[in-house]
Order: C-alpha cells, then structure tokens, then sequence
C-alpha cells in the first residue's frame, strides 16, 4: 500500500470514529483516536483504537464493534478511571493506555480538557519507565533464567521453538526495561527493539528465527548476555509467594 493509500485509509478510519462517538457514546466530553492506521501506517487490516471519556461513569469497559468495515477496540473511561490505567499500565512498564492517550487525534467538545490529559500522557512517556527493582523484576531475571535453561538441553526443533518462542517476550522486556526503556507487547516488542537499538534488534531477530527452526544456540547466547548485565543467572534463592487469598475453604 503507497502514501496515498495509506492517507487515505487514515482520513477513512477518522470519519469512521467520528461516526462512532457521535452515535454510540453521546453524551461523552472527548476521545482520542488513534493507532497505526491514523498515523497513516497502517494496513486494510488494521483496527481503530477509541478511547472514550465521559463526565463520570460508574466503572469503565471496553469493547469491539465495526464500523465502515473497520474494526474498532473502545476503551470508554470517565476521567478517574482513565487515569487508574494510565497509571497502571506505566507501573508495569507497558504503556499502552499512555499510548493511545499521548498520539490519538482529539474528538469532542472539551478539548482543552482533553488536551491537558494529553500533555500530561507525553509527559509520562518521556520521562520513561521506573527502574527495574523488586519482584517484577526478580521475576523476570528468573524467567529469563529458566527459559534459557530450557534451550541448553538437546530437544527436538519444536521444542526448541516452542520455548523460543515463550522466551521472545521476557527477553525482549528485560532488554529494553533493563536499558530503562518502555517495553511492548506482540507487534510491539520488535518496533521498539528497532527504535532502540537497530543493531542489537537485527541479531534479536536473526537469533529468534533461528531458534524457530530449531538452532538455538544464538538466541541462548543473547540471553545469556544480556542476563549477565543483570548479575547473571538468577535461579538460586527465588521465591514468590502467593496472595494471602489464594485459600478455598472445602
């Protein structure tokens, strides 16, 4: 698909939300419209994402819909609600909301309000995630750690990729949390590896699609490197304890 076409999908799917706000959520005081096919990167295929802000509502929800033959995922929030997952999501080193919120295009009458959440998402996001620290991140080292262990042993190619493949995530995380970058998932993880570091992502991914055809000997070595910026294997002495909840009564 060349710029124009991409263009115009874009100018499509901005009237298609458009559509959707005015006749599905009235009432609401703005929303952000975003994702690659309004940044004009998008594909046929290619979702719009809604985020939709009332006054005040009693909880938020999301949904999926289509409109003009576009799938739509509405995420509708009142301003509270909208910044508990902001919020949550820069917590766990994964800013999607924040995303959505900071690169949208703004719909509705209250934009200046609007705005004003924008600024403050941006703000977010510029400034990066928290550092790696506590649980999440023992967690991930030890992961990463026994993911890695997994790859040592002979075993067949699918084994081989199936475990490559459940490694591609935590790796990825600890890479890019590691080097106090935000981190992403699915489609994500690759498109910020790149933006972090083009060299590093290109062995990333030679490394990984090596491994799924079986040879994981590259990709065993990345994670055994980048493992030892984080003071090496992390097996011994890992503990998570379960939620004092986690109790049924017979």
């Amino acid at each position: 698909m060349d710029d124009i076409a991409k263009q115009i999908l874009a100018e499509r799917a901005l009237a298609a939300a458009r559509r959707s706000v005015a006749c599905r959520y009235a009432g609401a005081a703005f929303a952000y419209v975003s994702g690659s096919i309004i940044r004009g990167e998008g594909t046929e295929f290619s979702d719009i994402d809604l985020v939709i802000v009332f006054p005040a509502l009693e909880r938020a929800w999301r949904e999926s819909f289509t409109e003009d033959e576009f799938p739509v995922e509405a995420f509708v929030h009142d301003p509270q609600t909208l910044a508990h997952y902001i919020h949550q999501d820069a917590e766990s080193g994964y800013p999607i909301m924040g995303n959505m919120v900071a690169t949208g295009s703004i719909l509705g009458p209250e934009f200046e309000r609007a705005r004003a959440i924008q600024e403050k998402a941006a703000g977010m996001l510029a400034a990066g995630p928290k550092p790696l620290a506590g649980p999440a991140y023992d967690a991930l080292r030890y992961h990463v750690t026994d993911l890695a262990d997994d790859l040592r042993g002979k075993r067949p190619p699918e084994e081989v990729a199936a475990i490559a493949a459940h490694l591609y995530q935590k790796l990825a995380d600890l890479i890019l949390l590691g080097h106090g970058q935000w981190a992403g998932r699915g489609k994500w993880a690759p498109r910020l590896l790149r933006a972090f570091d083009p060299q590093l992502a290109s062995e990333f991914d030679t490394a990984f699609r090596l491994a799924t055809q079986g040879e994981a000997a590259r990709f065993l070595d990345l994670a055994d490197r980048t493992l030892a910026l984080h003071g090496g294997r992390y097996f011994d002495g890992y503990r998570q304890d379960a939620p004092l909840a986690a109790r049924r009564l017979e």
